[in-house]
């Protein structure tokens, strides 16, 4: 078992295997002392994967975050609404489309973001320097940096369209400011660093390793971002490629993908790792957000905001719920809607003082008389899955599954002139799990593509920005919709920090 320690903003990692080591006085660990051992690499890496975690993040010492990425990414779309009657104010203006640059999600997801981006950058230049490492020590982690470096980007560009291209640690504190980028530099950017990602990553890591990326999951990304990119000969290679050899399946069960008995399995591309049930079992874990002595950070707070609220058992915030056009969506015996949405008559299942409480669902806990199902559910309310103080889920998130891939791959072909047939049948293969039956060969392609794609992945973070892309908002939203929603702000003090030289996005 390893134990890391994060400096604070300092960014830098001690490891601790199982040999003693003479370790420096807390105060004198430099760059100059760390960047030495595979060891301190590791760490290195570590904490830019722990940025990842903080975008679902409660911080009132920070940022004053509170889950702010599902707000973002899901609530903002039409899968899921604000409750009216717990949500909080800025979750219930996004759900209206009232965006601005001031609130705090946007500030929130740049931060961790760049946080991320130069955390990956400090890996990357310290490779360069005098240290232990062997030709192939470097190798991977230079890999895995850039696979960081370049994932972190492409998150940017889905949500803020010409974001600060950040491939070098700036240390001129009167020359911090980047300018925005054109997506040209940052596809590049990106694509470049998953392919140095695809060819030095390892196919697999061994258990003591979980969770880290592999070269299956830089070849997977570099289909997906082609997808963005409209380059649809170069992603139907690259997601073909995945299909066809690499080491993904569809689990049997459409529930098994968001229970913590069945995390890092066959159909997880790209998983965010959460700890529990000690503070420091997890590779990712260093409590970015808060105190070292606040254990809830080891978890996500998908249960406290998504659970039921207002009056259910187990005292959940609520704030975050399932639309009924999402509920409308499934199709009549569609087995991923008992996954994903609580109903009326059903057993609702929540861990509370210590035990598990069943009642039968009540609509009256939400404003719409629904809740969220998904990564919840009777499986997961068990004290295996929570954090000493109650506060936090211990259940990873899953990123980015096999199933969406063979979507996008889908997609590619429909939209790129390939093999209609095979892409029906790729979505297909999807609906069967789902006890549905084959579509319909006379239906519009990408009419199906979009369908099945919303039901597969309802409320995981892709709808708005597929929503975006598709530019498919007007159809969406309605007279609510403005084009310039395509993306999101910057955040205001972004602008202001960098004096003008970072430029807002039109209409805001």
């Amino acid at each position: 078992m390893k134990k890391y320690i994060i400096l604070a903003s300092v960014l830098f990692a001690l490891s601790c295997g199982e040999k003693e080591l003479d370790l420096l006085p807390l105060d004198r660990v430099t760059a100059d002392t760390f960047y030495k051992t595979r060891g301190d690499f590791d760490g290195a890496i570590f904490a830019s994967y722990s940025s990842i975690q903080d975008l679902w993040g409660i911080s009132a010492e920070t940022l004053g975050e509170n889950g702010e990425y599902w707000k973002i990414s899901v609530v903002i779309s039409d899968d899921a609404e604000a409750d009216t009657e717990v949500g909080d104010a800025v979750s219930q203006d996004i759900d209206k489309l009232l965006i601005r640059s001031s609130d705090v999600p946007y500030g929130a997801a740049y931060t961790q973001i760049y946080e991320g981006i130069y955390r990956a950058n400090l890996v990357l230049e310290n490779l360069e320097g005098e240290n232990e490492l062997s030709e192939e020590d470097k190798t991977i982690i230079g890999a895995e940096a850039k696979f960081l470096r370049g994932w972190f980007h492409f998150q940017a560009l889905k949500m803020f369209g010409t974001p600060p291209l950040a491939i070098e640690v700036k240390t001129d504190l009167n020359d911090l400011a980047l300018p925005n980028a054109t997506q040209e530099e940052l596809y590049a950017s990106i694509l470049s660093d998953l392919a140095d990602a695809a060819a030095g990553l390892p196919e697999e890591w061994d258990g003591s390793n979980t969770g880290r990326a592999t070269s299956w999951a830089a070849k997977s990304y570099i289909g997906k971002v082609n997808v963005w990119k409209e380059d649809w000969p170069a992603a139907i290679t690259a997601l073909e490629d995945v299909v066809l050899r690499g080491p993904y399946m569809l689990m049997p069960e459409y529930s098994n993908n968001f229970s913590h008995l069945f995390e890092n399995n066959a159909e997880s591309i790209f998983e965010i790792q959460f700890g529990g049930p000690f503070s420091d079992d997890n590779i990712w874990v260093f409590d970015d957000t808060h105190s070292e002595n606040f254990k809830a950070s080891q978890g996500t707070t998908r249960s406290y905001h998504w659970g039921a609220a207002n009056g259910a058992p187990g005292g959940k915030r609520g704030w975050f719920i399932p639309s009924e056009d999402l509920l409308n969506a499934y199709e009549a015996g569609d087995s991923r809607l008992e996954t994903t949405i609580y109903q009326e008559g059903e057993d609702y299942y929540v861990w509370s003082a210590n035990s598990v409480v069943t009642e039968p669902y009540d609509p009256e806990w939400s404003s719409n008389g629904l809740s969220a199902k998904k990564y919840l559910g009777k499986e997961n309310a068990v004290g295996a899955n929570r954090s000493p103080n109650g506060a936090a889920d211990f259940n990873n998130e899953r990123w980015f599954r096999f199933a969406e891939l063979k979507l996008l791959y889908a997609e590619a072909l429909i939209q790129g002139g390939g093999d209609v047939g095979l892409a029906f049948d790729e979505i297909d293969d999807i609906r069967e799990r789902a006890g549905l039956g084959p579509v319909d060969r006379g239906l519009d392609p990408m009419g199906a593509l979009m369908q099945e794609k919303r039901v597969e992945l309802a409320l995981e973070p892709h709808r708005y920005f597929d929503i975006a892309r598709w530019g498919i908002g007007a159809d969406i939203f309605g007279a609510a919709w403005d084009d310039k929603f395509n993306v999101l702000p910057f955040p205001l003090t972004e602008i202001d920090r960098s004096k003008g030289l970072l430029k807002q996005n039109p209409g805001y």
